[in-house]
């Protein structure tokens, strides 16, 4: 089957999913030039595929119109990629950059590994959110799940909603700022002063996320790591 390919407003290209194969329209991703004009990509009919708009390494935008299944979006660079519905597990794993907004909720691992760019889910995201992160800015409007930057080594996670269970758990340098309550914080996490400097990098984030000025950065508290587990020491053996 041929990928079908067609032009739409704003010279956009189109590509139905529903008669073109989820293979071709990758391949047809992979293939795009840093300069090529098609620079602007409309998915229909995803119908939960997985790893739909993976590996991209393109200034483009891929607007997908339904929901999306496993990875949706990993290993992206430059490029912005919009779901407009719920995605599922591992939406953004080992982002580079660019920017992910997913317009519904995502399932487990959201942002897992990620080294960089900006992930916005404007519904609520399951169990470890933000694992291992390494560089990723993850801004969640609605609830994380439990175990969320579970070893988190860089970047931040904002949650405007609530956190589970072990929030943080084997945290690194990744920073953590939670609007609503919290479940539990994991092991070597804690709860740390908001200094002007983060409400600084709070403030940068929600810009970032088009949310300025929508929420109250004194409403925040922020998350660290205690730094107890950086090193083995046998006081702290049953926490390992």
């Amino acid at each position: 089957m041929r990928l079908a390919l067609t032009p739409a407003v704003e010279a956009a290209v189109t590509v139905d999913l529903a008669s073109s194969s989820l293979r071709e329209l990758n391949a047809a991703l992979h293939k795009l030039a840093p300069d090529t004009t098609e620079a602007y990509w409309k998915i229909a009919n995803p119908a939960g595929r997985h790893a739909l708009a993976a590996g991209l390494d393109a200034p483009v935008t891929v607007e997908i119109d339904g929901p999306v299944g496993y990875y949706c979006a990993g290993m992206n660079k430059q490029a912005r990629v919009i779901v407009n519905g719920n995605a599922g597990v591992g939406v953004g794993e080992n982002m580079m950059s660019g920017f992910i907004h997913v317009k519904g909720d995502a399932s487990q691992s959201a942002g897992a590994t990620g080294n960089g760019g900006l992930l916005v889910i404007d519904g609520n995201a399951s169990a470890r959110c933000g694992i291992s992160m390494k560089g990723i800015d993850i801004v969640v409007k609605g609830s994380v799940g439990h175990l969320s930057a579970f070893m988190g080594q860089a970047g931040t996670l904002t949650v405007l909603g609530d956190a589970g269970e072990a929030l943080g758990d084997s945290l690194y340098e990744a920073k953590l700022f939670v609007r609503g309550s919290v479940a539990g914080l994991g092991a070597d996490c804690v709860e740390k002063e908001m200094r002007e400097e983060h409400k600084a990098l709070l403030a940068a984030k929600l810009e970032a996320a088009g949310l300025l000025g929508a929420v109250d950065i004194g409403e925040f508290r922020r998350y660290g790591s205690a730094r107890t587990l950086y090193h083995f020491h046998v006081d702290n053996v049953s926490n390992y």
